[in-house]
């Protein structure tokens, strides 16, 4: 071989090549690291543990009710409504006043209306005076010619006047007779007419009642029924149109319990389901006896009536705490009630792990609560450990980490 092919040089790569080749190799690598690092990231909330409620899961008979706030109302409500419009002229009672039956509460004035009636009145009696008018001049006529008939008959038999005379004056008789019989009856009937108007008299019924007075009498507002007056909105010079409500009058002895209840339990709530209460000590029972179904502000209304006899003592708005029993006890796995429900729907809770210090995410199934506890149907065991305070502060995390207590 030749010194020349010997002393040959070897041909390098350029550096470029190689500084890019590990650039690659590091941005390659750089993003697995970061892909990594995302992709196991948990979202973690650190807080004293001691800012938390835990409870612990047990097992034992749930008692399926619901406690509600309610208040004692009247059994009777009757409003004081006007029938006829008007200006307030007397109130004779004081609001909270006891009321009887039919007694006068509010006077109203209305010229029109008592100046209407008047009118229907003076025409019912003009009619009628005409009718007796009438009559009179049709008696008068057949008395007259009652008369000339037995004048004429003598007459006639001794030929000293023309029978077409007599026959005129018989058939003139004739025709008052009718004629009376004719306006007796249309008066009859105007007047049944004009009487079932005026006051709503049905013949062969009876009942009469003065409608064409009842308008006027409508302007005395009276107590619908023995009770308390209350609510009452008339002062005198006020205006009042027709069916404005001028107040209640509540019965006295007799009351009822209502409960607005939340819209969660309105599947829940039926009739006859039992409320349990205590007034100074003493136990009562009382039955739901109506369900609103309409929802407003989330809450439902629940009209509830006493076993036997109310308590005694007791005012209208009195507030009664109620516990209503829903369901019958059953064994379930419990889990404590807290804020946490409203936060999660009782769809997700924060489970303590085995070492205490820290707690995740986990999906649960609950179902029946009561102010107590939870009924766990899915998701957590008896002896487990679960925040069950509000979650407001950590409700998109994963994990929550327990530090030390305040203070330490």
């Amino acid at each position: 071989m030749s010194s020349d092919a010997m002393d040959r040089a070897l041909s390098r790569k350029p550096r470029w090549r190689i500084y890019a080749l590990i650039g690659a190799a590091l941005a390659l690598a750089l993003g697995a690291g970061i892909w990594l690092l995302n992709g196991s990231r948990e979202s973690v909330y650190r807080v004293p543990i001691n800012r938390l409620t835990v409870a612990t899961v047990t097992e034992g008979p749930f008692e399926d009710y619901i406690a509600v706030r309610g208040a004692v109302a009247p059994f009777i409500i009757d409003y004081l409504t006007t029938d006829q419009g008007g200006t307030v002229k007397q109130v004779l009672v004081e609001d909270g006043a006891m009321v009887r039956t039919g007694q006068p509460l509010i006077i109203l004035s209305n010229p029109a209306l008592q100046l209407q009636v008047a009118a229907q009145q003076l025409t019912f009696e003009q009619n009628r005076f005409k009718y007796e008018n009438d009559l009179l001049d049709i008696e008068h006529q057949i008395s007259r010619l009652k008369n000339d008939l037995a004048r004429d008959k003598i007459l006639l038999d001794g030929n000293a006047i023309a029978p077409s005379t007599y026959k005129q004056e018989q058939e003139d008789y004739d025709y008052y007779l009718k004629l009376r019989a004719a306006t007796i009856a249309s008066r009859d009937v105007e007047q049944r007419v004009r009487t079932t108007q005026l006051t709503g008299a049905t013949p062969g019924l009876g009942a009469r009642v003065d409608v064409a007075n009842a308008g006027v009498e409508a302007l005395t507002v009276r107590a619908p029924m023995d009770g308390q007056l209350t609510a009452l909105d008339a002062e005198v010079g006020e205006s009042k149109a027709q069916g404005a409500v001028l107040g209640q009058v509540n019965s006295a002895d007799r009351f009822k319990l209502t409960a607005q209840v939340d819209e969660f339990y309105l599947g829940r709530m039926a009739l006859e389901q039992t409320a349990l209460f205590s007034v100074e000590g003493s136990d009562h029972r009382a039955k739901v006896a109506k369900v609103y179904p309409q929802v407003v502000n989330g809450t439902f209304k629940v009209d509830l009536y006493f076993e036997g006899a109310p308590p005694t003592g007791i005012h209208v708005g009195q507030a009664i705490d109620l516990r209503v029993e829903l369901g019958g006890a059953a064994h379930a796995v419990l889990l404590p009630n807290g804020p946490f429900y409203q936060d999660t729907g009782g769809s997700w809770v924060f489970a303590l792990d085995s070492s205490g210090r820290s707690a995740t995410r986990r999906n649960v199934r609950l179902g029946r609560r009561n102010p107590d506890f939870v009924e766990v149907i899915d998701g957590l065991r008896p002896g487990e450990k679960v925040i069950v305070s509000g979650y407001e502060a950590f409700l998109k995390m994963d994990r929550v980490d327990f530090t030390k207590p305040d203070g330490n």
